[in-house]
């Protein structure tokens, strides 16, 4: 262990204090969010990161890769690019990213009009569907967000999402992350954001993701 690893110590046998060695330093977690839907190169991680420097986003990747928690792999020809994921242990993280992002939505100081990258948002859909507004609801959705494509499923009250190109939806969403936030927790239209497809599903898609009550700070 070097002496920098050394010195982030808590000293603290709880296991809580040591899953902030892992993933507490800055940055650490939301990198580690940005695999969770698959492989990334080093440039979509700066693209979907904007306020991490180049420096700090190889620091992070250089540490949670020597904590087991992404590696580094060249893909096949014509590509011959390297990428980073999650191992198998890091993509258990996810349920961290969803329950912390969810407590987190009760803040008074949380803004959800800032930019959200397209992982961000995809997880947050896993994180806020309401299985009470959806019960009976069952659609496939595409979501295109420039060159990254996603199809997700809701059915029995769950949003499950994987990286794909939309085919066969019911639905397609075209546009940005932020305008996907925008309609579907900041009230704004549907029309607000492409989509083509079945406008009534896609109308009642985007209310089954309430934001959870923000918490009482009054002393």
């Amino acid at each position: 262990m070097g002496k920098t690893e050394a010195k982030r110590r808590y000293d603290d046998a709880c296991g809580t204090a040591h899953g902030l060695e892992l993933i507490g330093e800055r940055w650490a977690l939301l990198v580690l969010r940005e695999l969770m839907l698959g492989a990334r190169r080093f440039s979509d991680l700066r693209a979907d990161l904007p306020g991490i420097s180049a420096n700090v986003l190889t620091q992070r990747l250089t540490e949670l890769e020597d904590r087991g928690l992404v590696r580094r792999k060249k893909l096949p020809p014509p590509a011959s690019s390297n990428v980073y994921e999650a191992t198998e242990w890091g993509l258990e993280a996810e349920p961290i990213v969803q329950v912390l992002g969810r407590w987190a939505a009760r803040s008074p100081m949380h803004d959800p009009t800032m930019p959200i990258s397209a992982t961000s948002i995809m997880l947050s859909l896993k994180t806020m569907a309401d299985e009470k507004r959806a019960k009976g609801f069952e659609a496939r959705i595409g979501f295109r967000f420039g060159e990254e494509r996603f199809v997700g499923r809701m059915r029995k009250g769950r949003f499950k999402v994987a990286r794909a190109e939309p085919v066969d939806t019911d639905f397609t969403f075209t546009g940005t992350p932020p305008q996907l936030a925008a309609v579907i927790y900041g009230g704004a239209p549907l029309d607000s954001i492409g989509f083509d497809g079945d406008a009534g599903l896609a109308r009642k898609f985007v209310t089954l993701f309430p934001l959870p009550p923000k918490a009482s700070v009054a002393g």
